[in-house]
């Protein structure tokens, strides 16, 4: 591994804290002024560009497009916290939402390009008669995916000092909790992901936890970001996993509760080592990434002084292909965000 193992171990090749402080104040310098969204059109892209593409390769294009359209508006939504859209998880995008969220300069520079591409792209689809895009995972992708159809992926679960996970109970609010060494100490729960669907866009999850299974599923896109309405109750995150991540990349977005009454929280993170790793016996294309922000204080707290929010730091480690998650540590004080998730085997389809 180029980098660091999943553990963080010796031999990883760190980035330096100094370079996330230059890409967050280069993000600042590089905001322009302010534009009207009805300045903002469509950058004109030829169709030629793509003439010639199979179907399949200009729904890939397509899907691409518009997922970094829906990063760039989450990213406007969340700098000017008007909540005018909710994006979650999947590759649709209402372009005249974006629009009329007003981005900043290069902001707007940007989703002028990407409609203008999106444009030429469907006109494309449209002269080529091409079906609509099929709902199956493609079978290139199927056949490089570390794990198939009806495998088990068992993680080992620990929360902080009470005993608890990032898993909440069965009347869906969150148990336990510690402080931001508490997790090491707690005992261990079997939390098992069962894959029950692979589409073109998305992985699909039974969950259970000691055995006992969830009636709501866990549902992923193909970068590790989860769908947060309608999940089994675990804490999740959205927007925060990006396609292809790289050495060093800057990454922002929100963790969820697994309690989904309680409030969530902004979290920002830098890639910090990549890499081919071995875990649980399968081949992973590693990316580690160190993760920090603001959660809000436990109310008990908060009541008592004018404290409003705590610290948490971690780290998650993902597969740079396809999102599956294979580490997640979140040091906190709060309990709703404070939990040790390790992949130790996959299981094999059960016998009919």
């Amino acid at each position: 591994m180029t980098t660091a193992g999943v553990d963080g171990r010796s031999g990883c090749r760190a980035v330096a804290r100094h370079r996330w402080l230059a890409a967050a104040l280069g993000v600042a310098l590089l905001a322009g002024c302010a534009t009207r969204s009805a300045d903002v059109a469509p950058r004109a892209t030829d169709p030629a560009a793509y003439a010639g593409w199979a179907c399949s390769r200009l729904h890939d294009e397509i899907d691409t497009v518009q997922q970094r359209a829906a990063d760039v508006a989450y990213a406007v939504d969340s700098r000017v916290g008007n909540n005018m859209i909710a994006l979650g998880i999947g590759v649709t995008v209402f372009w005249p939402a974006l629009l009329a969220m007003r981005p900043d300069g290069l902001e707007a520079a940007e989703l002028a390009d990407l409609k203008g591409r999106y444009e030429a792209l469907r006109t494309v689809v449209a002269s080529q008669h091409c079906p609509p895009p099929p709902e199956a995972m493609a079978a290139q992708r199927l056949a490089a995916l570390p794990v198939a159809l009806g495998e088990r992926l068992v993680y080992e679960e620990r929360g902080g000092s009470g005993g608890s996970s990032g898993v909440g109970n069965s009347s869906g609010g969150m148990s336990g909790g510690g402080t931001s060494n508490g997790a090491s100490g707690a005992p261990a729960r079997q939390l098992g992901l069962l894959v029950t669907a692979l589409r073109r866009d998305q992985i699909e999850f039974r969950v259970d936890l000691d055995g006992k299974a969830f009636a709501a599923p866990w549902r992923q896109d193909l970068t590790g970001n989860p769908v947060l309405e309608g999940r089994a109750p675990l804490l999740g995150w959205r927007r925060l996993l990006k396609p292809d991540l790289a050495l060093g990349q800057v990454l922002a977005g929100d963790l969820a509760a697994a309690d989904q009454a309680q409030p969530s929280a902004r979290v920002r993170g830098q890639v910090v080592a990549t890499g081919p790793q071995t875990v649980a016996g399968r081949h992973f294309d590693v990316a580690v990434i160190e993760l920090f922000g603001e959660v809000p204080a436990v109310s008990s707290v908060a009541n008592s002084t004018d404290q409003v929010s705590t610290r948490l730091d971690g780290v998650m480690a993902v597969d740079r292909r396809n999102g599956l998650l294979l580490r997640l540590e979140l040091r906190s004080s709060n309990p709703d965000f404070s939990v040790r998730r390790r992949l130790v085997r996959v299981e094999p389809p059960a016998q009919p």
